[in-house]
């Protein structure tokens, strides 16, 4: 087993991210998601679901002075997430709880954030579902301890009304992605397609709805990630910038 690393977070000069490479290593869709998600003034509390070694909290901080929480269910990659924010001193803002996000209500009452982000496990689970040995990576990629409905029936509780939900997910589950938004009186206001190459189809999307929010949807122009020599597009390193 590698050892755990600390690596520069993507785009962001002086910060740093704690990772164990045997388990696995944040995504460009963690760095998108918290540049994507609306913040305004008037945001005091913002929970991230699923936080993994805590890069989007890490991000979300360079945008706002809300608190920000972050739920881990696992152990070990809690304990790269505490690293990682003590690393960046960023002790006064950030906290990580380790727990299921399924027991949030010993944590928080009903409506307390303003806003909830989501970098979810992608994948459904069934017989058919080719796991991998390592536990670690099961959990985070497929919907083994968290499933999609589990998080919009989670958001639909302990958003404020007008409350804001953002998630990245893959594109090819966006219709049920915006089915159970509806389910969850969480209307889906912004969408942007992120595509892995020209000439690609999309594969991911960025998606935000409002609670209790009046119909009229956005769709953002959409984002090509890689040259075909693979490195970052000029967009994303726009982005970055």
């Amino acid at each position: 087993m590698k050892m755990k690393v600390i690596n520069d977070l993507i785009g962001y000069k002086n910060m740093k991210v704690v990772q164990n490479p045997d388990w696995f290593s944040f995504s460009l869709d963690s760095v998108l998601l918290p540049r994507f998600v609306t913040l305004n003034k008037e945001v005091k509390n913002i929970l991230d679901i699923g936080t993994g070694n805590a890069p989007i909290p890490l991000i979300l901080s360079t945008r706002t002075n809300a608190n920000i929480y972050g739920v881990e269910i696992q152990n070990d990659i809690y304990n790269l997430a505490v690293e990682t924010i003590n690393i960046n001193k960023l002790e006064s803002q950030i906290k990580i709880i380790n727990d299921d996000i399924k027991n949030i209500g010993q944590h928080f009452k009903s409506g307390f954030f303003d806003v909830i982000v989501s970098n979810p496990p992608y994948f459904k689970l069934n017989e058919k579902t080719r796991k991998n040995d390592d536990i670690h990576k099961t959990i985070a990629r497929h919907e083994l301890k968290l499933n999609l409905e589990d998080i919009l029936k989670l958001a639909g509780v302990y958003l404020k009304n007008d409350g804001v939900l953002a998630i990245v997910h893959r594109s090819d589950r966006l219709i049920e992605i915006i089915e159970l938004f509806r389910k969850y009186k969480i209307e889906p206001k912004r969408i942007q397609l992120i595509y892995p190459k020209e000439n690609a189809e999309a594969n991911i999307v960025l998606i935000e709805g409002r609670k209790g929010g009046k119909p009229g949807l956005k769709v953002l122009h959409p984002i090509i990630a890689h040259n075909t020599d693979g490195s970052y597009s000029k967009e994303i390193t726009n982005y970055f910038s």
